[in-house]
């Protein structure tokens, strides 16, 4: 974009979209190379080697739980980070999140083990996993708001909005890549003892690459412009977005947050449950679920922009909806194919719920940052996606294997995936179409709706709420 932008002390020329879009790219990749690393190694690793137990359910169970711990954290990063994104800058806040998931996953790599060290080795476990998911509360939205703030005038917000989205299956490939690499050319006990070590110390290696592209992007215009306009009127800028997010946009976080159900709860059973489903429960050898999710996620990295395109001609909802659909339908084939213990139908399994994933990762970002105001984006974003990721992404894995052990069947699983996948589509559809949107113009009703509060009698503003 050759567009400039005047502030005070001078003008400045606008990052491209397509830096602005590999910048957060870069980002995401790693942080949830960190993210979904642990998950993977917690059906492969930590359980065998932080959770001892005579059962190997109970400790597959206990570390899946610290897994989903992490998403605990999430909505606490996603306030704090959201909050600090919102009253001093996307780039900032992207820099300091990125930087805290990198140490706290290069010191799971150090971490003893149980026999070493007893009853702390789980507990300092636990500590980083709740680090990495404070530091990834914060995040997805920022990296999402980059791009989609940069693109204000832009017909295919979708499309460079879906980048940062591609973060997520770039960086379970890479997690599941170098685990089935080291995995596949070292013995068991080799692996188990230290392997697994060096996946956790490539994590400080891919910060640094991260950092460097992250830190050559310059703020976004339309945050600058919301900041300049304060100044100019002399405004006192908002000292709690939280509390402002909740008084003036609680529909907007209930939309987005429900949207989300079926999108998530899905994603981290094709992607992460289908390892231990494999693994532990239908007896088959590791490589063949790492080798499914590998393919899949890399079918959805493919898909992910691609399908945006089609988003942004068609429209956020029917999207979004169209996902949701499809996960109503497909959990029962997903298990049927697992069952089959076929290696091709396991991939196939995983390549389709992956691609529904895909499709609501091509529209998720431009439709979340439709929602809110420029002053509140980071909070509103942030909140709503993390507490999803906590009510349906940390759960769905134990859920499932507690459907399983109870009923002894994967279509019990699938009946999950159909109620999760309802709750998307009656949330989307109170949503508005926003694919015309401009967010500037988002701002500027925002301001104006204020106005009218502020100059409203007593008595209207009684009826105004």
């Amino acid at each position: 974009m050759s567009k400039v932008f005047e502030k005070g002390r001078g003008v400045r020329k606008h990052t491209s979209l397509p830096a602005v879009a590999a910048s957060s790219l870069a980002g995401t990749a790693v942080e949830w190379y960190d993210f979904f690393l642990y998950g993977t190694a917690a059906a492969l690793v930590f359980n065998k080697l932080f959770f001892p137990s005579a059962d190997p359910f109970v400790g597959t169970m206990l570390a899946l739980g610290t897994f989903a711990a992490g998403f605990i954290a999430r909505p606490l990063g996603a306030v704090v980070l959201g909050h600090l994104g919102d009253k001093h800058g996307r780039k900032s806040t992207l820099v300091a999140s990125l930087l805290l998931m990198g140490v706290a996953t290069a010191l799971i790599a150090l971490i003893p083990p149980y026999a070493s060290i007893g009853i702390m080795a789980p507990l300092i476990l636990l500590f980083l996993r709740l680090v990495q998911g404070f530091a990834l509360g914060g995040e997805w939205g920022g990296a999402v708001l980059l791009v989609s703030e940069y693109s204000d005038d832009s017909t295919k917000r979708a499309f460079w909005a879906s980048w940062p989205n591609v973060g997520p299956p770039l960086g379970n490939l890479m997690a599941a890549g170098v685990l089935a690499l080291l995995s596949a050319t070292m013995p068991q006990a080799e692996f188990l003892a230290w392997g697994w070590r060096i996946a956790f110390g490539l994590s400080a290696l891919l910060v640094v690459i991260g950092l460097i592209l992250r830190l050559y992007v310059q703020e976004t215009p339309l945050f600058q412009a919301s900041q300049a306009k304060a100044d100019a009127e002399h405004a006192t800028r908002t000292k709690l977005p939280l509390a402002e997010l909740f008084r003036g946009n609680w529909r907007e976080i209930l939309i987005a947050t429900g949207s989300r159900m079926g999108e998530n709860a899905g994603f981290y059973i094709y992607s992460l449950f289908l390892i231990t489903y494999v693994t532990d429960i239908l007896k088959i050898d590791r490589q063949t679920g790492l080798t499914a999710v590998m393919i899949g996620q890399g079918v959805a990295v493919v898909a992910i922009p691609l399908l945006a395109i089609f988003a942004d001609r068609i429209g956020r909802k029917p999207m979004m909806i169209a996902a949701s659909v499809a996960t109503v339908v497909w959990g029962f084939a997903f298990f049927a194919l697992l069952d089959t213990r076929q290696p091709a139908a396991i991939i196939l399994a995983a390549v389709g719920g992956l691609l529904i994933f895909a499709a609501y990762s091509s529209v998720i970002g431009a439709f979340f940052s439709e929602l809110f105001p420029t002053k509140v984006r980071y909070s509103g974003t942030s909140v709503a996606y993390n507490v999803a990721s906590l009510i349906a992404g940390s759960l769905s894995p134990i859920i499932a294997l507690a459907l399983y052990k109870a009923f002894g069947t994967g279509q019990a699983i699938a009946l999950y995936l159909v109620g999760m996948g309802l709750i998307s589509i009656l949330s989307v559809s109170f949503a508005k179409e926003t694919k015309n949107i401009k967010l500037s113009d988002l701002d500027l009703a925002s301001g104006q709706e204020r106005g009218r509060k502020s100059d409203a009698t007593p008595g209207q503003k009684v009826a105004q709420s």
